[in-house]
C-alpha cells in the first residue's frame, strides 16, 4: 500500500471560480491532478490536508466530494481554514462517498497505517505579537492535536506506520521548534503532511527532515499539482 498526498485543490464543481487568477501554476490544475493520480492503485491511500472545496454549506460541497470520490484508491479528508462547508464531523461523514474518510481530532486505521490529524493554527512569526483570539484557537488546537496523536496511539500496533495530517504548518518560517512540533515528535510519526502555504509563501519547504521525521508539504500549486508519496 502506497501512501500519497495532496492539499489546497479548491474545488467548486458546480459554482466554478477562476483559479487562474492566482497564477499560472493553477491553469488547468485539475487536469494534470487527474492525470497523475491515475498511478493510485485502488488499496493504495490519498491523504487532503484541508481546502477542498470553496463551498459555503456542506450540500454545496457534495459535488466536490463526488468529484473526489470518484478517483481511485481510499481517500482521507481534514479540514482546513477555508472549508467553512465542514461544520460537524458526523455530518461530514454522513454524506461521504464511499471509500472516502475523514478525520477530525481522532485517528483511522487502514492496513498497517494509521492515519491521525487536525486543522492547526498559524504559528506567530518572530517579532509579531500573538492576539488574543489567535492563542485560543492555538491552545484548542494543541489541545485536538494531542486527542488525535492520543487516538493513534491506541491504534497503532507494533510495526504500524504513522501518519500526521495537518493543513497549517507546525513551525513558522524560522523552522524553530514549537509546542505543535515537540508534541508530534513524541509520538514519533512516519510522516507528517500539511498544507495552507501557497506560491510566494516564504516558508516553502516541499519536504523538511526534523530529527527522523519528514515533513511534506503538499499544497498542490507547489507541487506541480502532482500527488506526493509519503509512503
Amino acid at each position: 500500500m502506497n501512501v500519497y498526498a495532496i492539499s489546497d485543490l479548491h474545488l467548486s464543481i458546480n459554482n466554478p471560480k477562476p483559479m487562474d487568477i492566482f497564477g499560472p501554476v493553477w491553469d488547468g490544475y485539475l487536469e494534470t491532478i487527474e492525470r497523475d493520480w491515475k498511478k493510485v492503485g485502488a488499496d493504495d491511500l490519498v491523504l487532503l490536508s484541508g481546502d477542498l472545496s470553496w463551498a459555503m454549506k456542506l450540500e454545496d460541497a457534495a459535488p466536490d466530494l463526488a468529484y473526489i470520490g470518484a478517483f481511485p484508491g481510499r481517500k482521507v479528508v481534514i479540514r482546513g481554514n477555508h472549508d467553512y462547508w465542514w461544520k460537524s464531523i458526523s455530518a461530514v461523514r454522513a454524506v461521504l462517498p464511499e471509500g472516502t474518510y475523514a478525520v477530525q481530532n481522532d485517528a483511522l486505521k487502514f492496513g498497517d497505517c494509521v492515519v491521525c490529524g487536525t486543522r492547526l493554527w498559524a504559528t506567530p512569526e518572530p517579532g509579531r505579537e500573538q492576539s488574543a483570539a489567535d492563542k485560543t484557537i492555538y491552545d484548542r488546537e494543541l489541545i485536538r492535536l494531542r486527542l488525535s496523536l492520543d487516538a493513534a496511539a491506541k491504534l497503532r500496533g507494533e510495526r504500524d506506520r504513522l501518519v500526521v495530517m495537518l493543513h497549517y504548518p507546525p513551525f513558522n518560517g524560522t523552522f524553530r521548534p514549537t509546542v505543535f512540533r515537540d508534541t508530534i515528535a513524541e509520538y514519533s510519526p512516519d510522516a507528517v503532511v500539511y498544507g495552507h502555504l501557497h506560491c510566494g509563501a516564504g516558508r516553502v519547504r516541499r519536504k523538511l527532515l526534523i530529527g527522523e521525521v519528514p515533513y511534506y508539504l503538499t499544497s498542490c500549486d507547489l507541487v506541480g499539482n502532482e500527488l506526493v508519496k509519503v509512503l
